[in-house]
């Protein structure tokens, strides 16, 4: 696991008209890692990924490598930041390969066509996920599945430093939420990025990520690391935001350690 601290929110806290939904939160992530933020529907988990994309108003500061995201540009901050919504926005036809080579607009002038180059890497994203094939295929006819990988594929071609993604997991079968999962890991840890997670699934968090920060009524109330905490004190704070569950710790029949979740309720 890398020493070195790429970014860190200060004090963010945000709402919605007059309804404050977190509340002074702050966090610092490592190079080459996964965070997750974890915690109940309404815990404040997309409210502060839209904060650190600069996608909502809000109070305190957002720092990576040293510049504040907050008083980037639009395109300035594209350069630094990959920011994947829960839903992608695009209601118009594509095709999916056009899809995935927007993760190249942030590097490209006005009007300037992707090079053959930039083609080939992003039908190889494409091929990574799965999607080989899939290039000239309409991006609305796909399942909301098929969508999340086509965006994983263009998160895998852009050259940024921070991962912000939303539930990407959501609307995956399970053979496919193990695959971005893993596909994510690699990623950050092969190019020195950070990654921060919204996950829903606390077993895929414990399992692909270094850090979890633990959200409940807008609150952070724990910072776990799966790696060095020990299984008592997981299941405890795990306890404060999900009530009566027990943690357990599981080998696959390669022999490594894995953690699962046992709901009591």
């Amino acid at each position: 696991m890398s020493e070195k601290m790429i970014f860190s929110a200060e004090h963010i806290s945000a709402g919605y008209g007059k309804k404050t939904v977190i509340h002074d939160i702050s966090c610092s992530l490592q190079a080459g890692t996964l965070t997750a933020l974890i915690g109940a529907n309404g815990s404040g988990k997309t409210t502060l990924i839209r904060c650190i994309a600069n996608q909502l108003s809000h109070g305190g500061k957002s720092i990576l490598q040293g510049e504040c995201l907050e008083e980037m540009s639009v395109k300035g901050l594209a350069r630094k930041v990959s920011y994947i919504p829960q839903k992608s926005g695009i209601k118009i036809s594509l095709p999916v390969l056009d899809v995935v080579m927007m993760g190249f607009n942030p590097v490209m002038k006005l009007m300037q066509r992707p090079s053959k180059e930039q083609e080939n890497r992003a039908k190889e994203a494409l091929m990574a996920v799965g999607l080989g094939g899939y290039e000239k295929i309409d991006y609305l006819t796909l399942s909301e599945g098929q969508k999340q990988l086509v965006f994983l594929a263009r998160t895998l071609i852009e050259d940024t430093s921070l991962l912000l993604l939303d539930e990407p997991d959501s609307a995956l079968d399970l053979q496919n939420r193990y695959l971005i999962m893993k596909h994510l890991k690699t990623m950050v840890m092969e190019r020195e990025q950070a990654g921060l997670l919204c996950l829903h699934d606390p077993v895929l968090a414990l399992r692909f990520c270094e850090q979890l920060i633990l959200l409940k009524d807008g609150r952070c109330v724990g910072v776990l690391h799966p790696g060095e905490d020990s299984l008592e004190k997981m299941e405890a704070a795990l306890k404060e935001i999900y009530g009566d569950i027990s943690l357990i710790e599981c080998t696959d029949k390669n022999g490594i350690r894995h953690l699962t979740v046992l709901w009591e309720g």
